[in-house]
């Protein structure tokens, strides 16, 4: 059966198969460095959630030539090429049109051994799941083009969606787990329903040990959300059971859509404190936010 993966994979031989994955978007911050950084890191981050080592990569610009300087331009390409180079992947071309509306991102490919491909399903009932970034990405982005997001705030989420998910992904393989996703548009909750549709397992998820980024109850709280947060809400809402006792703050920030997101893990219960003391020594803050039941099937359970 086919399957939405996060990126497609085609087996060139018994020891080697090349991963392939696309992803660009409009702005996010204001600092054309920056935002060329965390389109990188996005666009990259699909071919780590497979346990994947991107190779090279290409450039998509979509830029308006005639409102914008191409100093811009050059500063977004100039992040891009940073944190290509800080993981090690060769830019070999791109693609540029004139557009109305900024946008930036990358064509990615990566090399894997066929028979370590990690899959978005594959979760098994027992397995801890393991979140190695915060959330609340899309709310404080929405608080910042507003001009009410606090720095310190902004500061945090800009520090991790410019960190590469690379040391996790490389943990990942090195530990063993039964699945995983990285955590981007569809937020946690939609990328989770994915996880488990159409398989014969669920989630349970306990909302108080997900990590957000502080500052970001508040802005929550404030309306302050994307409009992508209900469309996430809409898409997945009839798959996913959430407590009452849940504040209403928290369950947004669940569908809140993450831009550069971190990676969710499913792994053998047995391996948990083992992946998590390693993504730990490796300067990750990962947490284990809840488990992989037999029942309900399909179904997450948010408590």
């Amino acid at each position: 059966m086919e399957r939405a993966e996060d990126a497609g994979v085609y087996r060139l031989n018994e020891g080697m198969a090349i991963i392939q994955t696309v992803d660009f978007f409009t702005p996010i911050v204001d600092d054309p460095f920056v935002f060329g950084q965390i389109a990188t890191v996005n666009a990259l981050s699909d071919v780590y959630a497979m346990g994947g080592r991107p190779l090279t990569a290409m450039n998509i610009v979509c830029f308006p030539v005639k409102s914008l300087e191409i100093s811009v331009l050059r500063d977004i390409l100039q992040g891009g090429l940073d944190k290509m180079r800080e993981a090690g992947v060769v830019l070999i071309g791109g693609h540029s049109i004139e557009d109305p509306e900024l946008k930036y991102g990358l064509s990615v490919t990566g090399l894997i051994h066929p028979e370590k491909v990690v899959h978005n399903h594959g979760a098994r009932p027992g397995d801890r799941l393991i979140l190695t970034k915060p959330l609340g990405t899309g709310i404080i982005s929405t608080a910042l083009k507003r001009k009410v997001a606090p720095p310190d705030t902004v500061a945090a989420a800009t520090r991790s969606m410019t960190t590469l998910n690379r040391s996790a992904s490389e943990v990942m393989q090195e530990v063993g787990v039964n699945a995983c996703t990285d955590i981007t548009g569809f937020g946690l909750l939609g990328h989770a329903s994915a996880m488990v549709e159409d398989t014969g397992v669920g989630l349970v998820i306990q909302a108080k040990a997900v990590p957000v980024f502080p500052g970001t109850e508040g802005l929550a709280e404030a309306g302050l959300a994307p409009g992508g947060l209900q469309r996430n809400r809409d898409f997945r809402q009839g798959m996913v059971d959430i407590d009452p006792g849940v504040p209403a703050w928290l369950s947004d920030v669940l569908y809140d859509p993450q831009t550069s997101g971190g990676l969710f893990m499913a792994v053998p219960a047995p391996k948990a404190s083992l992946l998590l003391r390693r993504l730990r020594e490796e300067g990750i803050d990962a947490d284990d936010i809840g488990e992989v039941v037999a029942e309900p099937k399909g179904r997450i359970t948010v408590s």
